[in-house]
C-alpha cells in the first residue's frame, strides 16, 4: 500500500484496481447464499412467489396495427432522494427540473406530434409540483398511473401495514387530483416487496408495469394462481437511467447512441408485432438535447406503417378484452 501511495500515476491506478478487485473477491467468499441450504420446493416457491403467466400477444394491433409503442414517464423529480434523506442541493435541485422545465418540454414534444402517454407518478412529487397533473391532463391524451408515495423502496420498507398505507395515500391523492382512480401501477424503483403483488391485486389495478419476465404483455401469477392484473413489461435496456447516469450527470453524453439502442429495440418489436414500452424520466430526458434524441427516435417510429401508440391503459384495455392470443 505504502508503494502505491508514493508511485507514478499509472501505478497509483493499477494499485487502485488491485484493492478493489481484491474487495470484490473478498465479498464473493463471504456473500450470504442461504438458497443453497433450502429445498427444492421453497427455492421454488421463492422464484415464483410473482411470476409470468398466461402472454398476451395479440395476433394483431387496433386497425391491424403491428406493433404497439408505450411512451412512458416516471415523475420521480426528486422524491426518491426525499425519501432517502439525500438533501444535497445538486440531487434536489437536479429534481427539480423535471417540473420546472423537464415536464414541460416534454409536453410539448408530445402535442407537437399528438402522441399519448402514460406519466408514474409518486404522490408527494404531485403534492410538491401540483401543476403538474393539469398540464398532463389538459391535451386529453394521457393518462396518470400510481408510482408509490414518495418513491420508497419497498423491499426496505419491511412491513406490511406500512406499506399498504402509503399505497392507499398514493391512490387517494392521485383519484382526488385526477378525478378517477388510476387503474396502473408501477412501483418505485421497479421493485416488489413480498407483500406488493398482493395489495396491488387487492387495489383492483387493471395492469402493473414493473417486471421483466417477457418482451411481450403477461397475466401476472401470484404464487401460482392468476392474478387477473396485466403485466406490460419494462427493461433497464429501453430506460433512459442507466445510459444517462443516475444522478443526470451524463454518463452517455451522447442521446443519439442511446436512442439508437432504443430504435433497434423498436425494430425488432415490429419485425415481431409485438410491445414497445420505454420509460423516461422528465428530469432526465427532459433535458435539451435528450428530448432532441427522443424527437429522432419518435420520428423513426411514426415513419413505420402500422404503429399504434398508445397508453398502457388502453394497451391492457385491449388485451383485457380478449384480444391477446
Amino acid at each position: 500500500m505504502k508503494k502505491c501511495l508514493i508511485a507514478d500515476g499509472r501505478l497509483l491506478m493499477y494499485c487502485g484496481l488491485a484493492i478493489a478487485l481484491a474487495g470484490a473477491t473478498l465479498f464473493a467468499q463471504t456473500r450470504p447464499q442461504p438458497g443453497t441450504k433450502l429445498p427444492l420446493d421453497q427455492v421454488s416457491a421463492q422464484m415464483f412467489h410473482v411470476s409470468a403467466g398466461k402472454r398476451l400477444k395479440p395476433a394483431a394491433w387496433p386497425n391491424g396495427a403491428r406493433v404497439a409503442v408505450g411512451l412512458s414517464f416516471d415523475v420521480d423529480n426528486a422524491s426518491a432522494n426525499l425519501a432517502t434523506g439525500d438533501l444535497i442541493s445538486e440531487s434536489i435541485s437536479r429534481g427539480e427540473y423535471g417540473a420546472v422545465d423537464g415536464l414541460p418540454r416534454i409536453l410539448r414534444l408530445l402535442d407537437k406530434h399528438q402522441l399519448s402517454a402514460s406519466f408514474f407518478v409518486p404522490a408527494v412529487s404531485h403534492l410538491l409540483h401540483p401543476q403538474m397533473i393539469p398540464s398532463i391532463l389538459a391535451s386529453g391524451r394521457h393518462e396518470i398511473g400510481v408510482h408509490g408515495w414518495i418513491h420508497e423502496h419497498l423491499p426496505s420498507v419491511g412491513d406490511a401495514a406500512a406499506e399498504q398505507d402509503m399505497l392507499n395515500r398514493a391512490i387517494e391523492t392521485l383519484t382526488k387530483a385526477i378525478g378517477r382512480k388510476p387503474v396502473g401501477y408501477r412501483a418505485p424503483s421497479w421493485q416488489f416487496s413480498q407483500f406488493t403483488m398482493g395489495q396491488v391485486k387487492a387495489a383492483g389495478f387493471l395492469y402493473d408495469s414493473s417486471l421483466m419476465a417477457s418482451d411481450d404483455a403477461y397475466e401476472i401469477l401470484l404464487d401460482g394462481q392468476p392474478t387477473g392484473v396485466i403485466e406490460l413489461p419494462i427493461e433497464r435496456i429501453v430506460d433512459d437511467f442507466p445510459y444517462f447516469g443516475g444522478a443526470t450527470n451524463g454518463g452517455m453524453p451522447n442521446p443519439d447512441e442511446v436512442e439508437r439502442v432504443f430504435q433497434s429495440e423498436f425494430d425488432v418489436a415490429y419485425e415481431e408485432g409485438g410491445l414497445f414500452i420505454l420509460t423516461m424520466h422528465p428530469h432526465i430526458t427532459g433535458h435539451r438535447s435528450r428530448v432532441a434524441g427522443l424527437e429522432k427516435l419518435i420520428a423513426h417510429m411514426k415513419s413505420r406503417p402500422g404503429v399504434w401508440f398508445a397508453t398502457h391503459e388502453q394497451i391492457a384495455r385491449y388485451l383485457k378484452s380478449g384480444a391477446g392470443s
